[in-house]
């Protein structure tokens, strides 16, 4: 079988939340939401695990789950920090605080990844057949010399919503047979009475149907999205249009524009899989509620590690 790792991006700072969801107690038995997406990865056959942090979150992070994870996986760690993967000469603006995002964090993991890999967000439960599935389909797939080739899982828009706030969607356009054509990433999403919209500007608010796909950051990749982020990276922060104190590098933006460019071939594995995710406090007990159904149904055991 061949070996896939799994990357699971945990360096995002939670400020909507208000504290480190990455290492929130949510589970019956103080399991966290990346026990399960550990758990399922372990099911799935995944051996090795890459943990994208800050240098300021490592105790803690390893002592509430690197130190577990390593018993089941061999486990790396890449820091993703302000002034990593920049393009020559470039310099970071000091009122600058947060990371470059998502592709900067997935570029940082280069040194650590030899072969094809699943990367997903730490405050995300994906469940087990959409991981599955993922790593399955990742298994058999080469580039070829046309194209790259790549997956994603889709979800329904309507199964990923919070009650609290907005959150960020990748939303998809997809061909008939089963591949990726579009991904843009809406950054304010949000349910209303009379609907899902989303707004660019704070101003102006576009519909959207609970159907569309939405891209949940669990991708499919292989070894050569590396050149691709780090060409892209260095392209973004050159842009004039780029705010370099606020804006951020995207991986599915990216993905995006690979399949628009019709540079990869993405094959979307839509899913029916409830999907939970905490983006904001009130949040949790929804989570913990579709924790314990997931139990109670003998999806998860009780307790998930011994």
């Amino acid at each position: 079988m061949e070996a896939l790792t799994l990357v699971i991006m945990a360096a995002g700072i939670g400020s909507r939340y208000g504290g480190l969801k990455q290492v929130d107690p949510i589970g019956p038995n103080g399991e966290i939401i990346i026990d399960y997406s550990l758990f399922d990865a372990r099911r799935a056959g995944i051996e090795h695990v890459v943990f994208i942090i800050r240098h300021d979150l490592e105790q803690v992070f390893k002592e509430k789950i690197g130190n577990r994870a390593e018993q089941y996986f061999k486990v790396s760690y890449v820091f993703q920090e302000l002034d990593m993967a920049l393009p020559p000469g470039f310099k970071v603006p000091a009122e600058r605080t947060k990371p470059w995002g998502t592709g900067q964090a997935v570029l940082l993991c280069r040194p650590v990844i030899s072969g094809n890999f699943l990367v997903i967000n730490a405050d995300d439960f994906y469940g087990y057949e959409a991981i599955k599935r993922l790593a399955d389909y990742m298994r058999g797939v080469k580039d070829e010399p046309a194209h790259y080739n790549y997956a994603m899982v889709g979800y329904r828009l309507g199964n990923t919503l919070s009650e609290y706030g907005h959150v960020a969607r990748g939303i998809c356009k997809i061909s008939e047979d089963g591949y990726l054509m579009d991904l843009r990433e809406r950054t304010k999403v949000q349910k209303f009475p009379d609907g899902i919209k989303y707004t660019e500007d704070g101003q102006i608010w576009h519909p959207l149907s609970p159907d569309d796909i939405a891209s949940m950051n669990i991708f499919g990749l292989t070894p050569s999205i590396f050149d691709e982020l780090e060409a892209r990276f260095h392209s973004f922060l050159n842009q004039p249009t780029t705010d370099l104190l606020k804006s951020e590098f995207y991986i599915p933006e990216v993905i995006g524009a690979l399949a628009r460019e019709k540079k990869a071939k993405v094959r979307v594995l839509t899913t029916e899989e409830r999907w939970f995710g905490v983006t904001y406090q009130q949040d949790r007990p929804w989570v913990q509620a579709g924790l314990r159904q997931l139990i109670k149904e003998g999806r998860y055991p009780e307790k998930l590690w011994d």
